[in-house]
C-alpha cells in the first residue's frame, strides 16, 4: 500500500468517525482541536509580545490572541464539516439576502435597545454624558464595527450555531439553549476573570436571548449576529470614546459592576426588552 493509499484510507476512517459519534463527543472534538491548534499560535504570539504577568496583560495585548483564536474556528469547523458532508447552512448560516436584512435589523435592535437604556439612566441622573468626548467617536465608529461584525458571526456560527445544533439533536432544543448558553458565558472568563464572574448571569441570558433570535428568524443566525454585532459596536464605542460617567446615585449592581452593564440591572432589562420585541415579532 502505498502512501497515497494510506493517505486515503486514514481520511476516510476520520470522515466515518465524525459521521457516526455522538453530538456530545462531536462538540468536544471541536473544542479540543480548537485550542490544541490555537495554543502554539498563543505561544509565538506572547514570545513577541512584551513581558507582562497574565493578570496584567493589557487590552490591546489581547488583540493578536483573540484574532487568532476566532480565526481558527471556522476553518477547524468548516473542516470537520467537509468529513461530516455538511454546510453552515445546517447551523443557520446563510449567505443570502435574508441573512443581510436581518443582519441589519438585528443591529439597529441592538443599538436601539441599549440607547433606550442608557438614554434611561440619563434622565435618572444615574450616569452623565461626556459631550466634549464625542469628537472621539468618528474615527473608531467603522473600525470597532468591522471587530464587532467579526466577532460576532464567529461566535454566533459556533455558540448559537454549531454548539446549539449538536446539542438539541440529544437534549432538545431548549435544553440545549441552556447548556450552550453557559458554555459562552463561562468560556468569556479565560480572557478576563475578575470583571467577567458578575456578569456571567447576564452572558448567559444573552445566550438564551440569542438562541431566540435565532428560532424566531425561522433557523437563520443573521438576526442574532446582527444582534450580537449592535451591542458590541454600541457598548466598545461608549467605553473606547468615554461618552458616559457614572454618577453613584445608584448601586453597581443597578448600572453594572465594574461599568459592565452585563453585570447590573440595566443590561439584563436590556437583554429582556430585546425578547420582549422578537417574542412580539415572532409573527412577522
Amino acid at each position: 500500500m502505498n502512501n497515497e493509499e494510506l493517505l486515503i484510507n486514514f481520511l476516510s476512517s476520520i470522515s466515518v468517525f465524525l459521521q457516526t459519534i455522538p453530538a456530545p463527543v462531536i462538540v468536544l472534538v471541536f473544542f479540543v482541536t480548537w485550542v490544541v491548534f490555537w495554543l502554539p499560535i498563543a505561544a509565538i504570539i506572547l514570545f513577541f509580545l512584551p513581558s507582562t504577568s497574565q493578570e496584567n496583560l493589557a487590552a490591546e495585548k489581547k488583540i493578536p490572541l483573540v484574532i487568532s483564536l476566532y480565526s481558527l474556528a471556522p476553518i477547524i469547523l468548516w473542516l470537520m464539516n467537509q468529513f461530516r458532508e455538511i454546510s453552515y447552512n445546517s447551523y443557520g448560516l446563510w449567505l443570502n439576502l435574508s441573512t443581510i436584512l436581518t443582519l441589519v435589523v438585528g443591529c439597529l435592535l441592538g443599538v436601539i435597545t441599549l440607547t433606550a437604556v442608557f438614554s434611561c439612566q440619563l434622565l435618572w441622573g444615574w450616569c452623565q454624558l461626556q459631550k466634549q468626548n464625542f469628537s472621539q467617536l468618528p474615527p473608531i465608529l467603522f473600525s470597532i464595527f468591522l471587530i464587532a461584525l467579526v466577532i460576532s458571526a464567529v461566535e454566533e456560527l459556533i455558540f448559537r450555531g454549531f454548539l446549539l445544533t449538536e446539542l438539541a439533536q440529544v437534549n432538545g432544543i431548549w435544553l440545549a439553549a441552556i447548556a450552550s448558553s453557559v458554555i459562552f458565558a463561562v468560556l468569556h472568563l479565560v480572557w478576563e476573570q475578575r470583571e467577567t464572574i458578575p456578569q456571567i448571569p447576564g452572558l448567559w441570558l444573552m445566550g438564551i436571548v440569542l438562541v431566540g433570535a435565532r428560532l424566531v428568524n425561522h433557523d437563520n443566525l443573521g438576526l442574532a449576529w446582527g444582534l450580537h454585532t449592535g451591542w458590541v459596536w454600541a457598548i466598545a464605542c461608549i467605553d473606547t470614546a468615554g461618552l458616559i460617567t457614572y454618577t453613584g446615585k445608584v448601586p453597581e449592581w443597578v448600572t453594572g459592576k465594574y461599568q459592565k452593564p452585563l453585570a447590573g440591572v440595566t443590561g439584563i432589562t436590556c437583554l429582556l426588552i430585546t425578547a420582549i420585541v422578537l417574542a412580539l415579532g415572532k409573527g412577522i
